[in-house]
Protein backbone atom coordinates (compact mmCIF):
# COMPACT_ATOMS: atom_id res chain seq x y z
CA UNK A 1 0.00 0.00 0.00
CA UNK A 2 1.39 3.51 -1.28
CA UNK A 3 1.56 6.11 1.67
CA UNK A 4 0.65 9.76 0.81
CA UNK A 5 2.42 12.35 2.49
CA UNK A 6 0.79 13.97 5.11
CA UNK A 7 1.87 17.57 2.85
CA UNK A 8 1.06 16.90 -0.40
CA UNK A 9 -1.16 19.05 -2.45
CA UNK A 10 -4.82 18.33 -2.71
CA UNK A 11 -6.35 17.13 -6.02
CA UNK A 12 -8.75 19.71 -7.46
CA UNK A 13 -11.27 17.33 -7.59
CA UNK A 14 -11.87 17.83 -4.03
CA UNK A 15 -15.41 18.67 -3.36
CA UNK A 16 -16.13 21.84 -2.23
CA UNK A 17 -18.49 22.28 0.87
CA UNK A 18 -21.75 22.05 -0.50
CA UNK A 19 -23.75 25.52 -1.22
CA UNK A 20 -27.41 26.17 0.45
CA UNK A 21 -30.13 26.56 -1.93
CA UNK A 22 -31.97 29.73 -1.63
CA UNK A 23 -35.88 29.27 -0.22
CA UNK A 24 -37.97 29.21 -3.22
CA UNK A 25 -40.32 32.22 -3.63
CA UNK A 26 -43.79 30.81 -3.81
CA UNK A 27 -45.54 31.54 -7.33
CA UNK A 28 -48.02 34.06 -6.95
CA UNK A 29 -51.74 32.30 -8.22
CA UNK A 30 -53.06 34.36 -10.47
CA UNK A 31 -56.10 35.13 -9.56
CA UNK A 32 -59.12 34.36 -11.47
CA UNK A 33 -61.10 37.41 -12.32
CA UNK A 34 -64.85 37.18 -12.39
CA UNK A 35 -64.93 39.96 -15.12
CA UNK A 36 -63.06 37.62 -17.48
CA UNK A 37 -65.70 35.31 -17.66
CA UNK A 38 -67.70 35.16 -20.62
CA UNK A 39 -71.30 35.28 -19.18
CA UNK A 40 -70.27 38.31 -17.09
CA UNK A 41 -68.84 39.56 -20.56
CA UNK A 42 -72.09 39.25 -21.81
CA UNK A 43 -74.03 41.07 -19.14
CA UNK A 44 -71.99 43.75 -19.76
CA UNK A 45 -72.90 44.32 -23.07
CA UNK A 46 -76.12 43.68 -22.37
CA UNK A 47 -76.00 46.53 -20.05
CA UNK A 48 -74.29 48.44 -22.02
CA UNK A 49 -76.47 48.19 -25.34
CA UNK A 50 -80.03 48.71 -23.12
CA UNK A 51 -78.19 51.95 -21.55
CA UNK A 52 -77.24 53.56 -25.30
CA UNK A 53 -80.59 52.52 -26.83
CA UNK A 54 -82.25 54.24 -23.37
CA UNK A 55 -80.68 57.18 -22.99
CA UNK A 56 -78.67 58.08 -26.01
CA UNK A 57 -80.04 56.50 -29.46
CA UNK A 58 -82.28 54.04 -30.68
CA UNK A 59 -83.27 52.49 -33.80
CA UNK A 60 -86.64 52.28 -35.22
CA UNK A 61 -88.33 51.09 -38.38
CA UNK A 62 -90.91 52.55 -40.44
CA UNK A 63 -94.09 50.14 -41.55
CA UNK A 64 -96.46 52.78 -42.89
CA UNK A 65 -96.99 55.31 -45.20
CA UNK A 66 -97.80 57.94 -42.85
CA UNK A 67 -95.39 60.02 -42.93
CA UNK A 68 -94.58 60.55 -46.42
CA UNK A 69 -92.94 61.90 -48.35
CA UNK A 70 -90.34 62.54 -45.56
CA UNK A 71 -89.85 58.65 -44.57
CA UNK A 72 -90.84 55.74 -46.53
CA UNK A 73 -91.64 51.64 -45.63
CA UNK A 74 -88.77 50.25 -45.14
CA UNK A 75 -87.27 53.21 -43.55
CA UNK A 76 -84.73 52.54 -40.19
CA UNK A 77 -83.69 56.00 -38.86
CA UNK A 78 -81.98 56.74 -35.38
CA UNK A 79 -83.80 58.42 -32.69
CA UNK A 80 -82.16 60.51 -29.93
CA UNK A 81 -83.48 59.71 -26.66
CA UNK A 82 -82.47 62.84 -24.44
CA UNK A 83 -83.90 65.79 -26.29
CA UNK A 84 -87.29 65.27 -24.39
CA UNK A 85 -86.16 64.08 -20.96
CA UNK A 86 -86.64 60.62 -19.90
CA UNK A 87 -89.82 58.85 -18.80
CA UNK A 88 -90.54 55.09 -18.03
CA UNK A 89 -91.08 55.00 -22.43
CA UNK A 90 -87.38 55.67 -22.52
CA UNK A 91 -86.40 51.89 -21.28
CA UNK A 92 -86.67 48.58 -22.61
CA UNK A 93 -90.06 47.19 -22.36
CA UNK A 94 -91.23 50.36 -21.14
CA UNK A 95 -89.83 48.80 -17.25
CA UNK A 96 -91.99 51.56 -14.33
CA UNK A 97 -88.62 52.37 -12.89
CA UNK A 98 -89.23 56.02 -13.21
CA UNK A 99 -92.37 57.32 -11.55
CA UNK A 100 -92.65 61.39 -13.73
CA UNK A 101 -90.16 62.32 -16.42
CA UNK A 102 -86.93 63.71 -15.65
CA UNK A 103 -84.81 66.30 -18.01
CA UNK A 104 -87.91 67.22 -19.27
CA UNK A 105 -87.49 69.20 -22.41
CA UNK A 106 -90.01 71.35 -24.69
CA UNK A 107 -89.90 69.53 -28.34
CA UNK A 108 -90.53 72.57 -31.08
CA UNK A 109 -93.01 72.43 -33.94
CA UNK A 110 -92.04 70.77 -36.90
CA UNK A 111 -89.92 68.40 -34.62
CA UNK A 112 -90.85 64.48 -36.26
CA UNK A 113 -90.91 62.40 -32.83
CA UNK A 114 -91.57 58.79 -32.03
CA UNK A 115 -94.01 58.06 -28.92
CA UNK A 116 -96.52 55.70 -27.61
CA UNK A 117 -99.67 55.79 -29.51
CA UNK A 118 -102.32 56.72 -26.81
CA UNK A 119 -105.11 54.94 -25.88
CA UNK A 120 -103.26 51.47 -25.45
CA UNK A 121 -99.53 53.40 -25.08
CA UNK A 122 -98.00 50.36 -25.73
CA UNK A 123 -97.24 50.68 -29.46
CA UNK A 124 -94.39 53.19 -31.27
CA UNK A 125 -95.82 55.60 -33.46
CA UNK A 126 -93.84 58.51 -35.32
CA UNK A 127 -95.18 61.85 -36.40
CA UNK A 128 -94.83 65.36 -36.73
CA UNK A 129 -95.61 67.74 -33.83
CA UNK A 130 -97.87 70.81 -35.19
CA UNK A 131 -99.57 72.23 -32.04
CA UNK A 132 -97.82 72.79 -28.57
CA UNK A 133 -99.44 73.22 -25.27
CA UNK A 134 -101.72 76.45 -25.65
CA UNK A 135 -102.39 76.33 -28.97
CA UNK A 136 -105.25 76.44 -31.41
CA UNK A 137 -105.04 74.00 -34.45
CA UNK A 138 -107.26 72.99 -37.22
CA UNK A 139 -108.05 72.08 -40.84
CA UNK A 140 -110.11 74.07 -43.10
CA UNK A 141 -110.71 73.01 -46.24
CA UNK A 142 -107.06 70.98 -46.66
CA UNK A 143 -104.83 73.57 -45.06
CA UNK A 144 -103.70 73.95 -41.49
CA UNK A 145 -104.12 76.89 -39.15
CA UNK A 146 -102.38 77.55 -36.31
CA UNK A 147 -103.61 79.93 -33.51
CA UNK A 148 -106.41 81.31 -36.30
CA UNK A 149 -103.69 81.66 -38.76
CA UNK A 150 -103.02 80.11 -42.04
CA UNK A 151 -99.83 77.97 -42.38
CA UNK A 152 -98.37 78.75 -45.94
CA UNK A 153 -98.81 75.98 -48.25
CA UNK A 154 -97.77 75.95 -51.71
CA UNK A 155 -97.74 73.87 -54.64
CA UNK A 156 -94.33 71.62 -55.73
CA UNK A 157 -93.48 69.27 -57.94
CA UNK A 158 -95.33 65.42 -57.44
CA UNK A 159 -93.49 63.10 -54.73
CA UNK A 160 -92.91 60.23 -57.19
CA UNK A 161 -92.74 56.79 -55.33
CA UNK A 162 -91.92 53.21 -57.38
CA UNK A 163 -94.32 50.64 -56.80
CA UNK A 164 -92.43 48.01 -54.86
CA UNK A 165 -92.90 44.81 -52.05
CA UNK A 166 -93.41 48.10 -49.69
CA UNK A 167 -95.18 50.60 -51.76
CA UNK A 168 -97.95 50.15 -53.97
CA UNK A 169 -100.22 53.36 -54.91
CA UNK A 170 -102.76 54.45 -52.89
CA UNK A 171 -105.69 54.47 -55.62
CA UNK A 172 -105.21 54.12 -59.76
CA UNK A 173 -105.44 57.59 -60.43
CA UNK A 174 -102.09 57.81 -59.00
CA UNK A 175 -100.22 55.05 -60.75
CA UNK A 176 -97.94 56.26 -63.55
CA UNK A 177 -95.41 54.51 -65.74
CA UNK A 178 -91.70 56.16 -66.04
CA UNK A 179 -89.92 56.02 -69.57
CA UNK A 180 -87.88 53.19 -68.61
CA UNK A 181 -91.20 51.10 -67.90
CA UNK A 182 -90.61 51.77 -64.35
CA UNK A 183 -94.26 51.21 -62.30
CA UNK A 184 -94.34 54.54 -59.94
CA UNK A 185 -97.36 56.25 -57.72
CA UNK A 186 -97.51 60.12 -58.30
CA UNK A 187 -98.81 62.31 -55.38
CA UNK A 188 -100.02 65.94 -55.39
CA UNK A 189 -96.90 67.54 -52.85
CA UNK A 190 -96.95 70.37 -50.64
CA UNK A 191 -94.43 72.80 -49.13
CA UNK A 192 -95.72 73.81 -45.76
CA UNK A 193 -93.89 76.19 -43.12
CA UNK A 194 -94.67 76.53 -39.72
CA UNK A 195 -94.50 79.54 -37.72
CA UNK A 196 -90.74 80.24 -36.74
CA UNK A 197 -89.78 78.68 -40.51
CA UNK A 198 -89.35 75.02 -40.37
CA UNK A 199 -90.68 73.72 -43.86
CA UNK A 200 -91.52 70.03 -44.62
CA UNK A 201 -93.26 68.55 -47.39
CA UNK A 202 -96.67 66.95 -47.16
CA UNK A 203 -99.10 65.22 -49.49
CA UNK A 204 -103.03 66.34 -50.45
CA UNK A 205 -104.56 63.55 -51.99
CA UNK A 206 -107.85 65.55 -52.86
CA UNK A 207 -110.75 66.07 -50.28
CA UNK A 208 -111.28 63.81 -47.03
CA UNK A 209 -113.37 64.54 -44.34
CA UNK A 210 -110.69 65.77 -41.95
CA UNK A 211 -109.63 68.18 -44.23
CA UNK A 212 -112.41 70.22 -42.31
CA UNK A 213 -111.94 69.74 -37.76
CA UNK A 214 -113.24 72.02 -35.23
CA UNK A 215 -110.30 74.17 -33.59
CA UNK A 216 -108.60 72.36 -30.67
CA UNK A 217 -106.77 73.87 -28.32
CA UNK A 218 -103.47 72.20 -26.69
CA UNK A 219 -103.53 71.26 -22.76
CA UNK A 220 -100.75 72.23 -20.95
CA UNK A 221 -98.59 68.76 -21.10
CA UNK A 222 -99.43 67.68 -24.66
CA UNK A 223 -98.67 68.13 -28.38
CA UNK A 224 -100.89 67.64 -31.13
CA UNK A 225 -99.38 65.54 -34.12
CA UNK A 226 -99.38 64.69 -37.71
CA UNK A 227 -98.58 62.71 -40.39
CA UNK A 228 -96.94 64.48 -43.67
CA UNK A 229 -99.33 61.96 -45.24
CA UNK A 230 -102.15 64.25 -44.35
CA UNK A 231 -104.52 61.64 -45.89
CA UNK A 232 -103.42 58.88 -45.13
CA UNK A 233 -102.62 59.22 -41.53
CA UNK A 234 -105.11 58.30 -38.28
CA UNK A 235 -103.38 61.33 -35.71
CA UNK A 236 -104.66 64.09 -33.36
CA UNK A 237 -107.85 64.88 -35.85
CA UNK A 238 -108.83 61.86 -34.71
CA UNK A 239 -110.08 60.50 -31.27
CA UNK A 240 -107.36 58.20 -29.29
CA UNK A 241 -109.35 54.85 -29.83
CA UNK A 242 -107.54 51.56 -30.42
CA UNK A 243 -106.38 50.94 -34.25
CA UNK A 244 -107.34 54.35 -35.07
CA UNK A 245 -106.70 58.14 -33.63
CA UNK A 246 -103.94 59.14 -31.61
CA UNK A 247 -105.98 62.15 -29.80
CA UNK A 248 -103.73 64.81 -27.86
CA UNK A 249 -100.50 63.12 -26.95
CA UNK A 250 -98.97 64.03 -23.46
CA UNK A 251 -95.41 64.64 -24.09
CA UNK A 252 -94.84 61.75 -20.86
CA UNK A 253 -95.45 59.31 -24.48
CA UNK A 254 -92.69 60.87 -26.44
CA UNK A 255 -89.29 58.58 -26.61
CA UNK A 256 -87.36 60.48 -28.65
CA UNK A 257 -86.45 62.90 -31.66
CA UNK A 258 -85.91 61.46 -35.39
CA UNK A 259 -82.39 62.36 -36.37
CA UNK A 260 -80.73 60.44 -39.15
CA UNK A 261 -82.02 57.85 -41.54
CA UNK A 262 -79.68 54.69 -41.71
CA UNK A 263 -81.00 52.07 -43.97
CA UNK A 264 -83.76 51.75 -46.04
CA UNK A 265 -85.16 48.61 -48.46
CA UNK A 266 -88.00 48.35 -50.74
CA UNK A 267 -89.34 44.82 -49.17
CA UNK A 268 -88.14 42.79 -51.50
CA UNK A 269 -84.81 41.57 -49.76
CA UNK A 270 -85.58 37.26 -48.54
CA UNK A 271 -83.13 36.63 -45.39
CA UNK A 272 -82.21 33.53 -46.75
CA UNK A 273 -80.58 35.15 -49.92
CA UNK A 274 -78.10 37.41 -49.01
CA UNK A 275 -77.63 39.10 -52.13
CA UNK A 276 -81.34 40.73 -52.29
CA UNK A 277 -80.39 42.38 -48.99
CA UNK A 278 -78.31 44.52 -51.10
CA UNK A 279 -80.38 44.64 -53.97
CA UNK A 280 -83.71 45.78 -51.84
CA UNK A 281 -81.39 48.62 -50.70
CA UNK A 282 -82.15 52.02 -51.39
CA UNK A 283 -78.90 53.58 -50.77
CA UNK A 284 -79.93 56.91 -52.17
CA UNK A 285 -82.27 57.25 -49.03
CA UNK A 286 -79.30 56.86 -46.40
CA UNK A 287 -78.10 59.60 -44.40
CA UNK A 288 -81.22 62.01 -44.83
CA UNK A 289 -81.72 63.80 -41.79
CA UNK A 290 -84.41 65.93 -40.11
Amino acid sequence: MTDIPENAPQSAATEAPPVQDAPAKPVAKKKERKEDSFPVFVIKLVLIVAFFRSFVFSPFNIPSESMLPRLENGDYLLAAKWPYGFSSYSLPFSLPLLPSRIMAGQPNRGDVVIFKAPPGNDVDYIKRVIGLPGDTVQMIGGQLHLNGTPVPKVKVDDFVIKVSANTSCIAPEFEAVEKDGTPSCHYPQFRETLPGGKSYNVLDLGYRPQDDTPPVIVPAGHVFLMGDNRDNSMDSRFPAVEGGGIGLVPQDNLIGRATIVMWSTDGSANWFLPWTWFTALRANRIGGTF
